[in-house]
């Protein structure tokens, strides 16, 4: 899941080191006698000082030299953090040994000021609505059209004998999971191993205990894999007997993040033909991105044409997608997705802050005790939501994710359906998104209770039920990164001509829009429109080196269209 934000909220860090980063100036009167000869500057008691400052310099140079690093390291520390937060909302000036305080300016974006941009604006966006830009959202003449060619690279011939079993425990949520099992069965292929079908570990914070099979189309899974890795539901009886029946009794080899193929070769196949059967647990990001074609073409294989939805989610998924084109008919069809991460536990993790005062932070700080225990009051963590908002850390609220899709163009005839957990008091939070997007949808309004009741409790399941309904919207909207919008950004592409039909906003760019109290409607409308265009130039990437195939699967796993019609 992300590189952590520092904690941090504005007030407790203004609180607690206001002026410590810079102090008073000396007095001008004070200035003014020291550069004088007579008094305390100069004569024979100068001369005296000025050796008894030689003498303390000599001893502190020693001291320096030997523990005087240790001793300081700390407070040079605590001083750098001190000056990078910007140090602490004072400005100390000194008016002739008079030190008056003035409280100084938050930088532009560190607050969260959206709501009275929202009211100033509110009314040009009610009276200034547009063609709809769902219609024109992509210009389909800047894009190269790509067609999915994952299989070609795939190995038809029979497959060899197996050199043992692999046991593999796929963590996180729904899309750490895919990722998990797409590896794993790469993995597989290249040791020439039997996959056993991946246990799933009970994450904390995902809280689901479903299985493979509960989320997943075993059967088909198995059987699209046939011709190219050995896949099988369990361990087989006398493999088992060799371990007491028991898993855990396997040897679990600690492979690193990120293995090379060629770390596999050397160091798990000869465990693997020795023991018959391995463990890797935790799998997740096991395997390195840049690996020999034929595994790509695996991993392309699996994610893409062997993943697929479990018959209860497949069928209930089916018909949101149904009801939400329905829902669409004065624009074809067509309707945004918005994956909306503005539930509790995302915005205990961003630490950020937005306004709901002292009741925020202290629900805040259970959230984020309940679900991460400690981690987040260790020795050295710093509060600073501020920064975290200017650098773009900030999940977008539902009232700012509405501003930017009004600012697009998307008028309040959109249809709108937002892909979530549970949103942090939606009660408040939702209103205004509503208010600009009537025609809004969610899994709780676009199914019934009774066809939701097998899923509730089981958050893996519903994020599939969202993954379904967000693949085949015309417009997909992510405001806050993860694993989920990756692979939907990846599987989009796949499913439409290597295009993402993304909006991957520009949250730095916004955290200083929402904070500018003058900016008028026009110039707001232009710079989301601006934006839009940008999404759309940068849907149609290729895979950099570094870059995962499950969100860039050019060209791994798809073809020129001249190429693949040749």
């Amino acid at each position: 899941m992300h590189g952590l934000s520092r904690l941090g909220t504005v007030r407790s860090v203004s609180a607690t080191a206001t002026g410590a980063s810079s102090s008073p100036p000396s007095s001008p009167r004070l200035r003014h006698g020291r550069n004088k000869n007579t008094g305390f500057g100069g004569g024979r008691w100068g001369k005296q000082q000025n050796l008894v400052e030689r003498l303390v310099l000599v001893v502190i140079s020693v001291v320096f030299k030997r523990k005087g690093v240790l001793l300081l390291a700390p407070l040079l520390y605590i001083s750098g953090m001190l000056l990078y937060m910007g140090s602490l909302g004072f400005d100390v000036v000194d008016l002739k040994s008079v030190v008056v305080v003035h409280k100084r300016t938050p930088p532009p974006g560190s607050l969260y000021t959206s709501p009275q941009l929202f009211q100033k604006l509110w009314p040009f966006m009610e009276a200034n609505a547009t063609h709809n830009a769902l219609m024109t959202a992509w210009n389909s003449k800047v894009h190269q059209v790509w067609k999915p060619c994952a299989n070609d690279s795939i190995s038809k011939a029979e497959l060899p004998k197996s050199n043992g079993f692999l046991i593999i425990e796929a963590n996180g949520g729904l899309n750490q999971q895919r990722l998990s099992i797409c590896d794993a069965v790469a993995v597989a292929g290249l040791l020439n191993a039997t996959l056993v079908i991946p246990i799933f570990h009970l994450n904390s914070v995902w809280r689901d205990s479903s299985k493979f099979g509960d989320i997943f189309d075993e059967d088909f899974f198995i059987h699209t894999l046939r011709n190219n890795v050995n896949v099988v539901k369990e361990l087989p009886g006398d493999i088992l007997e060799q371990f007491d029946n028991n898993i855990s009794s396997i040897v679990n080899l600690r492979v690193k993040a990120w293995s090379s193929p060629t770390y596999y070769l050397q160091k798990v196949l000869p465990k693997l033909v020795q023991m018959r059967a391995v463990r890797i647990a935790p799998f997740s990001n096991r395997l390195a991105h840049g690996v020999p074609s034929y595994i790509q073409g695996l991993r392309c294989f699996v994610n893409f044409e062997t993943m697929r939805f479990c018959e209860p989610i497949r069928t209930l998924a089916e018909k949101m997608v149904e009801r939400m084109v329905k829902n669409s008919s004065q624009t074809g069809g067509k309707y945004v997705s918005v994956h909306l991460r503005f539930e509790t536990d995302m915005v205990a993790f961003s630490c950020c802050e937005y306004d709901g005062g002292e009741e925020e932070r202290r629900e805040m700080d259970i959230a984020r005790e309940r679900s991460w225990r400690g981690k987040f009051r260790k020795r050295g963590r710093i509060i600073r939501p501020g920064a975290n908002r200017v650098d773009g850390k900030c999940p977008l609220t539902p009232l700012e994710v509405g501003m930017m899709l009004r600012g697009m163009g998307f008028d309040n005839t959109t249809s709108v359906y937002v892909a979530a957990g549970k949103i942090y008091k939606a009660e408040k939070y939702m209103v205004p998104l509503r208010r600009m997007f009537p025609r809004l949808e969610t899994k709780d309004t676009l199914a019934t209770p009774e066809e939701l009741a097998a899923f509730k409790g089981h958050s893996s399941r519903l994020a599939a039920l969202d993954y379904t309904v967000c693949l085949h919207s015309e417009v997909f909207v992510t405001t806050q990164g993860g694993n989920f919008p990756h692979f939907l950004m990846g599987h989009r592409r796949y499913l439409y001509g290597g295009h993402a039909k993304t909006i991957k906003p520009d949250k730095r760019k916004l955290a200083l829009l929402f904070d500018s109290p003058n900016i008028r409607w026009d110039e707001f409308k232009r710079q989301m429109q601006d934006m839009l265009r940008h999404s759309d130039a940068k849907g149609s990437e290729l895979r950099k080196p570094s870059a995962s195939l499950y969100t860039f699967p050019m060209p791994d796993c798809m073809c020129k269209q001249s190429e693949s019609s040749k």
